[in-house]
């Protein structure tokens, strides 16, 4: 699901009154496909489910003079495609801003249209004007005694937090990562800005659901428990340690006591004001430069690679625990197994370390492109193919030893995407793209063009559109790696294989 606003004033002279957030649900959606029920998307996507509530919200700003169009479009999201068009459409609805803000309790309910002939189901949109509070919360919870859902294992756990509005209903603002087979689950820390839990309220309940995952997304409710921020930043205490109550079977069993218990087991808040100035702050509402990258490419070129496991590495930062600088460490923290699984295992361990480096310089890029040519120069005949990218803010401290690296890349099986996030200028990275004039070091010219740049503004969509915008990267900054690895299997006289049961490709990122 996407949402795109008319822009009236091209100047961009207004100041904004406030900051409105709006949350997105959808009921009965065409169930368009055959053995799975649909799977709305962008916000993110939400798997077999004609009932969906949308964690991510949109962030608007709110100008009571002027009327600000809004178009809510629903798609079923059936493969990994940034394109839009490849996705089944199940519906669209039009209104303004102020509508949803006017509506009884900032609740506007609309049926979607778009499909002649059908019944499209219902979008309901809230808004709430959200409060100055500038923290951001860090807790960590886990459960116990749960109850058993699955017939042949035990249960897959996860939590869904919810805050509570004026008219008694609830809005959802975080959802925890799923513990497979277990009744004993402990939930990975996570951040969640305070003005999402509660908006700036410290006494506003704030409800938690428990639930066993399910694959066809009929997830199984387990039970619910009620608190607070305040009561939460009392941190671990044995008042926070809850009862998990399911009022059905309260209602059944005269013997029913409860459905297990969750304990919160840390809980800090920081101050949220220095991050939103860094590329890498993760918001709750959109990803990042880097991640939106990360993922437009990586989504298209993971389908290439057979095992779906990419070594992933961070340079420039601080490790823990004696703040050693790295310029080539493992995202995942785990020097002898860097690997993760898939885009979706890279994006996770780019997140977590966020959380445990500090950044750091000098930014050196060497160390990165010497490591994959290393492994590159173990495969050389035509079975495996190296791509490395790489996400940067244009900021080079070893061109020098960057050219040597590309240089010595460039005889063997592999090529390097570089995207440029952020405001800076690109020079130097210009000047490694040898499309104009090939990279030479010490009197050396590469033996082929491996390097390709793109500055990720270029592709920015200018209504917010993240889809458009990492559709349009993804494009451009994948075209020339055919080319490329066709000119090395061509250098080395590798002729095509009749039939490969596996494909060649693998990456770095």
């Amino acid at each position: 699901m996407m949402a795109s606003i008319g822009e009236f004033d091209p100047l961009n002279t207004r100041v904004p009154a406030t900051k409105i957030e709006v949350t997105v649900s959808c009921r009965s959606l065409l169930d368009v496909d055959t053995f799975s029920k649909s799977d709305p998307g962008m916000t993110e996507v939400i798997d077999n489910t004609r009932n969906p509530d949308f964690v991510r919200k949109f962030v608007l700003d709110f100008f009571f003079e002027e009327k600000q169009n809004l178009r809510f479009d629903v798609y079923n999201v059936d493969s990994r495609s940034c394109n839009i068009s490849k996705h089944d459409f199940l519906g669209q609805t039009f209104c303004t801003l102020g509508e949803i803000i006017g509506s009884a309790g900032g609740r506007l309910e609309r049926t979607l249209s778009g499909i002649p002939g059908k019944k499209c189901g219902v979008i309901i949109l809230t808004a709430e004007e959200l409060s100055n509070c500038r923290d951001i919360a860090t807790m960590q919870l886990c459960a116990n005694k749960l109850d058993k859902k699955d017939f042949f294992g035990k249960s897959d756990p996860f939590l869904v937090f919810y805050r509570s509005n004026e008219d008694g209903t609830f809005t959802i603002c975080h959802k925890t990562e799923v513990i497979k087979n277990t009744l004993n689950p402990v939930w990975q820390s996570f951040t969640i800005p305070v003005r999402a839990l509660c908006n700036g309220d410290y006494d506003r309940t704030v409800k938690v659901d428990v639930y066993d995952w399910d694959r066809d997304g009929s997830h199984d409710f387990i039970g619910e428990f009620t608190t607070s921020y305040r009561e939460l930043s009392r941190g671990q205490n044995q008042f926070n340690v809850y009862e998990v109550l399911n009022p059905k079977k309260k209602g059944k069993k005269k013997k029913y006591i409860n459905s297990g218990t969750v304990t919160l087991l840390s809980f800090k808040v920081e101050s949220e004001y220095t991050f939103p100035t860094s590329l890498h702050y993760m918001s709750p509402y959109q990803m990042n430069a880097y991640a939106m990258a990360l993922k437009a490419v990586g989504e298209i070129i993971q389908d290439y690679d057979s095992d779906k496991l990419f070594p992933a590495y961070g340079f420039g930062a601080k490790l823990p625990p004696d703040g050693k600088i790295s310029h080539a460490f493992p995202l995942n923290g785990d020097g002898e197994h860097p690997n993760c699984v898939g885009i979706e295992g890279v994006l996770e361990a780019y997140f977590q370390s966020l959380r445990t480096v500090q950044l750091y310089g000098p930014t050196n890029f060497a160390p990165v492109i010497n490591k994959v040519a290393n492994c590159a120069s173990e495969i050389t005949d035509g079975s495996q193919y190296f791509v490395l990218l790489m996400i940067t803010d244009g900021v080079i401290s070893d061109m020098v030893q960057t050219k040597e690296a590309v240089v010595n890349a460039a005889s063997l099986p592999m090529s390097v995407i570089i995207v440029g996030v952020g405001p800076a200028e690109f020079d130097a990275m210009e000047e490694l793209d040898g499309d104009e004039v090939r990279v030479s070091s010490r009197g050396r010219l590469a033996e082929r063009d491996i390097v390709q740049f793109v500055p990720f503004r270029d592709y920015i969509d200018r209504s917010g559109n993240q889809v458009l915008s990492m559709a349009r990267l993804a494009k451009d900054v994948l075209a020339e790696i055919p080319d490329q690895l066709l000119s090395f299997m061509k250098s080395r006289g590798i002729e095509p294989r009749p039939s490969m049961s596996s494909s060649p490709l693998h990456r770095h990122i």
